[in-house]
């Protein structure tokens, strides 16, 4: 298994240092010029005011500036390295937990196949580092809740998404430890960045400007439409492609609405869930994540990163039920890898070949949501609530047979 994750991970630095050539756009731009970029910008001690593409909370600065770790290397062939170890790292985590006692190697292999098949873009983005955290957060929540806040906490100054960790917390004391030592690590954070450098909070108006990105579920029906005379447009806005032209604010206002749905569902479910395995914090986050990445006004393709993480946690409980929607999630990100880099083009062109591979992959991913939240929901409210009628069922026919015979007795 070691070297099957080895052979893998070497295909993948052969394309990042384009020893091997993967057609498309050049996955790699972002670290050369962008991260790089940053990299100057922040370390005169500042972060990037004036560019409307730093869209990430202020922590995010420790990823870029990672670099600096390995200074013999240059920074691409640097961020690339510490991306194979995170990477390495995850896959350790997965393998110790899966040999465990009731654990399941499962999501170990998950991990294995599902890096690769999103191709070079795994290593080529920060999301890999995120996703590391939040992987040894979800594994360590079982036996520390405040560990699993604490790395909820700062995995949310990174990238926000981990937040979602907490989703799954059991109610009471546990849930508490969990948010409080969650809010308390990212204030922290929060708070040492903004005192190391000015402008550690203008990633939100950056963020809160942005539209409807053109792999997203919401741009299905302008991928369409432009063969009909829709006069809009797809072009580069803040750091994405994204759709430009009548409709499209009240499409991600509708992608926005359908996110304050879904969450307002899983907190439903929380208030509900009367029984909870060993698996349920990471079934729960894991579903909370496909909710947010399924109705978000942006589905960019390092996103199935955080998905396979999650996915590959849930598999290592035997209790968890999971194993379709991360199936599902495998599938989808192996299209993503034709829907970009490959063919991003036709995407870009909205062909019926870029719109046929972001179909399959949206529909892939809408199927996942459903299926988990039916999972969730029937393991946790839906059986416990047929165990305990059927168990008081027999209770009540002793009574129920006393009654009869009165009223046998009163007629005769």
């Amino acid at each position: 298994m070691l070297g099957l994750w080895g052979f893998t991970r070497v295909l993948i630095l052969l394309t990042v240092f384009k020893v091997v050539v993967i057609p498309g756009p050049d996955v790699t731009s972002d670290v050369e010029e962008i991260y790089q970029g940053w990299y100057e910008v922040l370390r005169t001690g500042t972060y990037p005011l004036d560019d409307v593409t730093w869209q990430y909370p202020p922590a995010a600065a420790l990823a870029i500036l990672s670099p600096a770790l390995l200074p013999f290397l240059g920074y691409s062939a640097a961020f690339f390295v510490l991306a194979l170890c995170c990477d390495a790292l995850v896959f350790g985590l997965l393998s110790y937990a899966g040999r465990r006692r009731g654990r399941s190697m499962r999501g170990a292999w998950l991990w294995l196949a599902g890096v690769p098949l999103l191709g070079p873009t795994a290593y080529c983005r920060y999301d890999l580092m995120v996703t590391a955290v939040a992987v040894a957060g979800l594994l360590a929540a079982l036996r520390s809740p405040v560990v699993l806040g604490a790395l909820a906490g700062l995995g949310a100054t990174l990238k926000v998404w981990p937040v979602l960790l907490l989703a799954g917390a059991a109610r009471g004391r546990a849930a508490f430890r969990s948010a409080f030592s969650a809010a308390g690590t990212g204030a922290g954070v929060v708070l040492a960045c903004g005192l190391a450098a000015p402008g550690a909070l203008a990633f939100l108006g950056f963020q809160r400007d942005r539209g409807t990105e053109i792999e997203s579920l919401g741009a299905l029906p302008f991928h369409v439409a432009v063969h009909f005379g829709w006069p809009g447009e797809a072009r580069m806005n803040y750091g994405s492609i994204e759709f430009l032209g009548p409709g499209v604010k009240a499409v991600s206002t509708a992608a926005m609405l359908l996110t304050v749905a879904a969450f307002g569902w899983l907190l439903v479910w929380w208030v509900r869930a009367r029984r909870r395995t060993v698996s349920t914090t990471a079934d729960a986050a894991f579903v909370a994540l496909l909710l947010f990445t399924t109705t978000s006004r942006v589905i960019s393709p390092q996103y199935m990163i955080w998905l396979v993480g999650l996915a590959a946690v849930c598999l290592v409980y035997r209790a968890s039920r999971m194993r379709m929607p991360a199936h599902l999630v495998l599938w989808a990100t192996a299209v993503t890898q034709f829907e970009f880099p490959v063919w991003f083009s036709h995407v870009g062109h909205s062909d019926p070949l870029g719109v046929g591979l972001l179909l399959i992959r949206n529909a892939l991913l809408v199927a996942a949501t459903v299926s988990a939240c039916r999972i969730l929901w029937h393991q946790t409210v839906t059986e416990p609530r047929l165990e305990a009628a059927t168990t008081a069922a027999p209770a009540r026919l002793p009574a129920q047979a006393d009654r009869e015979r009165d009223r046998v007795s009163v007629s005769s």
